[in-house]
């Protein structure tokens, strides 16, 4: 993980539309070294509206999300190339993020008999895990995660959950949305339902 500075992230009045629709409104929180966020919500509350508006891909309709530290997403669009081997389609990722030793990622997420297998065969799971092999070896602190879980057997969510434990415990930044429940020391909860407006008539 990078260090150079102290990670921070923050939410100040954040306020999201899809078309006409407010999603959501008044949404702050502060995360700081070694915390962990859950984001919580039924599917359309706006979870992955947030997530990429916290990652600068999207502007808010209201408020401000200050950042200190590189942050990586990870949703359900890996970003590699689907007609390339496995191997090589995070190898552009390595080049691009300056990875000289991608080997340990490779093996704890259970890669390396899937390196040769196009991108395009792999399962939901084979994908989540090798974009979140993409994601350790990006070094980054502050870890947007956008149901991470999903798509893995039981044993690849305990996996995942360890990985985001040890991320935190070492100073990194989690924020995670999911259905599912996290067993992670210390982890704070935000449900978007919270900051749904009454109406679509309350101000932003």
């Amino acid at each position: 993980m990078q260090a150079s500075v102290s990670p921070a992230i923050s939410a100040k009045g954040v306020a999201c539309r899809r078309g006409d629709r407010l999603l959501f409104r008044k949404l702050s929180f502060d995360l700081g070294a070694g915390e962990a966020l859950h984001i919580t919500g039924a599917n359309g509350t706006g979870k992955t509206t947030l997530m990429r508006v916290l990652a600068g891909l999207t502007t808010p309709f209201a408020g401000e999300v200050l950042r200190s530290g590189e942050i990586g997403l990870l949703d359900e669009r890996p970003a590699l190339d689907p007609d390339l081997p496995l191997g090589r389609a995070l190898a552009f990722w390595e080049k691009v993020d300056g990875c000289t030793n991608p080997a340990g990622a490779l093996h704890v997420m259970g890669l390396e008999p899937l390196l040769e297998v196009p991108v395009r065969y792999l399962s939901t799971g084979q994908r989540k895990r090798a974009g979140l092999a993409a994601l350790l070896n990006r070094g980054v602190p502050i870890w947007l995660l956008d149901e991470p879980l999903s798509g893995l057997d039981v044993a690849a969510i305990a996996q995942v959950t360890a990985l985001i434990q040890l991320h935190v415990s070492g100073g990194g930044i989690a924020l995670i949305a999911s259905h599912q429940p996290l067993e992670i020391a210390g982890l704070r909860t935000l449900a978007v339902e919270s900051f749904i407006p009454r109406t679509q008539e309350e101000p932003a």
